[in-house]
């Protein structure tokens, strides 16, 4: 893990990217992970991705800007 990489305890998978970004803080509703992911903004695993309803699994890691999330 790098110093730009955040773990974030999830506690039952698999999690929807959109809920994902709510419980990371990273959003504070569906309307702003629909945004973000539709301005293709976010990346899992290095690949960018458009679907809120994407499957997360644990050590998928979720990038926006210059952070990564770990599911853990």
């Amino acid at each position: 893990m790098t110093l730009d990489e955040k773990p974030i305890q999830i506690n039952r998978y698999p999690i929807k990217l959109g809920q994902f970004l709510k419980l990371a803080g990273i959003v504070q509703d569906g309307f702003e992970a629909k945004a973000l992911i539709t301005n293709e903004a976010v990346s899992v695993n290095n690949i960018v991705e458009t679907r809120r309803g994407r499957q997360l699994s644990k050590e998928d890691k979720v990038t926006i800007e210059d952070t990564t999330y770990i599911c853990s």
